[in-house]
């Protein structure tokens, strides 16, 4: 089967465009630099190259242009029609024969100039000959510049054509403008047609597509068609007769019977006379639409009679139905787009007399036969007189009876949502698929589930009495411990020594609490230097007062503390020089010990080893067996600092012939640097 995408078609450049692509290639893909020293032969072949590849180009993208567009002879007749409506079928065939002159044309030109440069006698002449060649080929092109902008239009309008199979099952929709075509497509199919309530809406054909009994069907829209003569139909009307004329499809007759739309039951009849032709050998089906707004029995009389008559010659017009034609059912149907009545039906009913209709048709033909030569149906023997009428066994039925009623009685949570207040208010129970050995702890408060185990499974059922004695045990224990802690050394304290030591250990847990709190928010602490620490929490005289209210003298442990800072601020040191050594000294000025100071000017201040000198644990035997270390070290990195300093996880470029001057074309001059 064909298949028509009009998307594929290469765009089509203009004159002046077209001219560039071509020569831009040429100069891009052929040799660009030529001597008056070259060998006659080698100039002339130079320019009969550039000639060539030109023409060649040329003739590639015209035969791609020629090829691509489709021709209205040997596609189906129903996109030839359409495209003859929308584009006039002379004037395109015209631009595709001026596509295919100029090709030629320029095939030709190359072949003389080609003929000329093989007599050409100098470079100056076959330069000439060659611009001659380029500029007449350019001026072909540019002569057919108009045909190239007409075809690239009808190539943008092409590609927005819908991809209509001719072929497939297809349901038609026909009728005066603003009856409800474009509702009813857009309430059977996933096609989105723009809906107004005005006439013409619809300006081209569109494609929706819808199943019915497991097989796809396609469902077109084509615009409105006015009651009048053939040649005085517009482009917008010429598309549905186009459809109408060439598609095999089951065409459905929209009516509006209410006269909404603008038009009267007997214009519209009027449109279904004349053009009752196009619907011979298909099957026709009349909807009168917009039963909202006029039920059709409420119709005056001289309009149903009308109606009466369409649908006579609607059942007179198909043909191939067989016993279908003795009823007049599925021909005359209503419907309300608005209120979705009897939209299903008019669906269901179409596509069924369309299945219909081919299945008949490829019965009646001889393909038909070659499929039954290839069926062959086994009929068994009887091996006795005795009747084996086929049986299915008790239990399957039983087995299919029981899984109807669970599923007549099984309630989904939808169901179970409604009963219980609506969404918002319940809330659908996550527990009651769980796989228990007992189904009654499913709703149980206490189990919980975790790794596979329920928790309630390992809690013990008495530890409340538990709980109870430990709690005892533990405040005896505390007991034991506190009065164990108001004795030190083996000695009971006296009632002020243990009010004191308990203020003691009370402080202390405090501290202890303040220092934790402070370190877990430390990081989101900034650091308070010591001068802006108005509190002095860290002062001796806070110290003193503290101890002096438990009762202590605080005066050694201040002295201990003024002590511990002096000594830890930096002393002062001169600087001496020994005559001996001629090295500077640091002499502490506050040593009251003479030896100390002795050994303090003995120690020389540090100095830089050289670079020979033997380092304890550095593992060389002496200086000389150093020095030849290092100098083969240096040596071993001497290539990779040469490369700067290329290592393992380093970015390297191992191609050290850059590519702007070792490709292309070489100009005139030394290469040696290359």
């Amino acid at each position: 089967m064909v298949q028509y995408n009009f998307k594929k078609i290469t765009i089509v450049p203009n004159g002046k465009e077209f001219i560039d692509i071509i020569l831009s290639r040429t100069q891009r893909q052929t040799p660009t630099v030529v001597h008056k020293g070259y060998a006659i032969s080698r100039l002339r072949q130079f320019y009969m190259r550039k000639v060539k590849y030109t023409q060649q180009n040329f003739h590639e993208k015209l035969s791609t242009i020629i090829e691509e567009f489709p021709r209205l002879d040997d596609i189906h007749p129903f996109y030839g029609d359409l495209l003859h409506v929308l584009y006039n079928k002379d004037h395109y065939k015209l631009a595709l024969g001026q596509i295919n002159t100029a090709r030629n044309l320029i095939g030709k030109i190359a072949k003389d100039y080609v003929k000329l440069l093989k007599y050409g006698d100098s470079l100056y002449r076959c330069k000439c000959l060659k611009v001659a060649a380029l500029g007449r080929m350019c001026t072909l092109i540019k002569r057919i510049g108009p045909s190239l902008a007409y075809l690239e239009q009808i190539r943008q309008h092409m590609a927005r054509l819908p991809s209509i199979d001719p072929n497939t099952r297809t349901i038609l929709i026909c009728g005066y403008p603003n009856v409800g075509k474009s509702s009813f497509i857009n309430k059977i199919t996933r096609a989105d047609v723009d809906v107004q309530p005005y006439a013409f809406t619809t300006k081209s054909l569109f494609v929706g597509h819808t199943d019915y009994k497991y097989l796809r069907y396609q469902v077109i829209d084509t615009p409105g068609i006015l009651d009048r003569p053939f040649e005085d139909r517009n482009i917008i009307e010429m598309c549905s007769i186009t459809a109408l004329a060439h598609l095999r499809a089951a065409v459905l007759f929209f009516m509006d019977i209410s006269g909404s739309c603008g038009y009267s039951i007997a214009q519209q009849a009027a449109l279904f006379h004349s053009i009752k032709s196009l619907f011979m050998n298909k099957p026709l089906i009349i909807v009168c639409n917009k039963t909202d707004l006029q039920p059709l029995d409420g119709i005056p009389e001289d309009d149903m009679k009308l109606v009466m008559e369409m649908k006579s010659e609607a059942m007179k017009t198909v043909i191939g139905q067989g016993g279908e034609l003795a009823s007049d059912e599925g021909v005359l149907l209503t419907m309300s787009t608005l209120t979705e009545d009897g939209v299903i039906a008019v669906k269901n009913s179409a596509c069924e007399r369309l299945l219909n209709q081919r299945v008949e048709l490829k019965m009646k033909s001889k393909k038909i036969n070659d499929c039954l030569n290839r069926f062959h149906i086994a009929v068994p023997k009887p091996r006795d007189q005795k009747e084996r009428p086929p049986c299915i066994p008790q239990a399957v039925l039983e087995a299919k009876a029981k899984q109807a009623a669970e599923k007549e009685k099984r309630r989904l949570e939808r169901d179970l949502e409604n009963d219980n207040g609506g969404a918002g208010v319940y809330s659908a129970s996550l527990k009651k698929h769980y796989i228990l050995a007992d189904n009654e702890w499913k709703e149980d408060i206490m189990p919980e589930i975790l790794d596979g185990h329920n928790v309630y499974d390992f809690v013990d059922p008495d530890v409340l009495l538990r709980l109870e004695e430990l709690e005892r045990e533990d405040g005896l224990r505390q007991e034991e411990e506190a009065y164990d802690d108001f004795e030190m050394d083996g000695q009971e304290l006296t009632p002020e020594e243990k009010e004191a030591l308990a203020e003691i250990r009370k402080k202390k847990s405090l501290l202890i609490q303040q220092h934790r709190i402070k370190k877990s928010t430390a990081e989101s602490r900034p650091i308070v230097p010591r001068k802006f620490n108005k509190d002095g929490e860290l002062s001796t005289e806070r110290m003193g007062r503290q101890l002096s209210a438990l009762g202590l003298d605080p005066t050694l442990a201040i002295n201990r503390a003024r002590s511990r800072s002096v000594s830890s601020r930096g002393r002062k040191r001169e600087r001496s020089l020994n005559h001996e050594n001629g090295h500077a000294m640091d002499v502490d000025i506050d040593q009251p010990n003479k030896k100390l100071r002795v050994r303090s000017r003995s120690v020389s201040r540090s100095r830089s080893r050289p670079p020979n000198e033997v380092a304890p644990g550095e593992g060389f035997k002496d200086s000389a067996q150093k020095s030849k270390a290092l100098k083969i070290a240096k040596k071993s990195v001497k290539k990779r600092n040469k490369n700067a300093r290329r290592g393992e996880a380093d970015r390297v470029i191992p191609n050290l012939k850059p590519k702007h001057l070792f490709s292309g074309k070489r100009s005139i001059g030394k290469t040696s640097r290359r």
